[in-house]
């Protein structure tokens, strides 16, 4: 088993950081919150009294963090993780950030004689709990396979995207492609409705024909046919919108900086954009329903 230290234990990290321990790794954790901590010290793992002390002794560390300032200030400078950590040590940074700042960290975190993949995740709180997570993992191979049997702990998927940064480049795009066909669904079943046609017989229809998606076959907007979607739990998140709202302004990002055409995820940012202005963003993704049926309480 390995010494594994592991930053940010939010909704996804604190789950995955637990697989760790339940799969008998030697883990030592830090968040600014402690509640998650206690529930992983009483799992059984350690507590580091700051960010840069979880390196102590480690083999791997894994960092789940908002955003790419938080990950540059956790990484860089005199009291970062790799001023901290000795040469060797494997980072994997599964936070969704932009890409020019996963590059330049894995770039330092090389410079410092450390590897380092950028293994951002999808499959929401769910996969976290489960250890079904999908991982787009960018960077050197000899990295990648050196993080893989880690990342099997906490996901069933494990795809190597290519070079730093590139699993960012998975991670926005995938988004963008789920943000855009959500909404489609739910024109779609809104539309029905309004001109007679019954959601579940919508649904029995398109879900065997060319309208067919993930959006709709897994996770449908509208409740009744499937039961473990969201829907079905007054839009409780599995996947909040304000996190879509995150990843689709990443990828608008990304698009303008190698001027990309992407209209259709410009436009699912401005409507993900009014649920966040409706207060509305802690609701699951698939809860735009009520937004384009103009029904939106948050």
């Amino acid at each position: 088993m390995a010494a594994i230290g592991f930053i940010g234990l939010g909704n996804m990290g604190g789950p995955m950081a637990l697989n760790l321990v339940k799969a008998g790794h030697d883990l030592t954790v830090f968040d600014l919150s402690k509640d998650p901590v206690a529930k992983l010290t009483q799992a059984g793992a350690s507590a580091a009294d700051k960010a840069s002390d979880v390196v102590k002794g480690a083999e791997f560390v894994v960092t789940m963090l908002p955003a790419g300032a938080h990950v540059k200030s956790v990484y860089l400078g005199d009291d970062g993780l790799l001023a901290a950590a000795e040469k060797g040590t494997l980072f994997i940074d599964s936070s969704t950030i932009d890409v020019p700042s996963a590059r330049e960290v894995i770039a330092a975190a090389e410079e410092a004689g450390m590897p380092m993949v950028d293994a951002p995740v999808s499959g929401g709180v769910g996969g976290a709990e489960a250890g079904t997570l999908t991982f787009m993992v960018g960077g050197a191979e000899a990295a990648f396979a050196k993080a893989k049997p880690v990342l099997e702990v906490m996901g069933k998927n494990i795809f190597h995207a290519g070079q730093a940064g590139n699993g960012q480049v998975a991670k926005v795009c995938n988004n963008m492609i789920l943000g855009i066909s959500m909404i489609g669904v739910c024109e779609a079943f809104s539309l029905g409705e309004k001109l007679g046609l019954d959601a579940q017989t919508l649904f029995d229809i398109s879900s065997t024909a060319s309208g067919q998606c993930w959006s709709m076959t897994s996770y449908c907007p509208v409740p009744g046919p499937v039961p473990a979607a969201p829907s079905n739990r007054n839009y409780q998140p599995g996947f909040s919108a304000g996190m879509m709202l995150k990843d689709l302004r990443l990828a608008q990002d990304a698009a303008t900086g190698v001027k990309a055409a992407t209209p259709l995820g410009a436009a699912a940012e401005q409507l993900y954009t009014l649920m966040e202005a409706a207060g509305a963003d802690s609701l699951d993704f698939s809860g735009i329903i009520k937004l384009i049926q103009g029904n939106l309480t948050k």
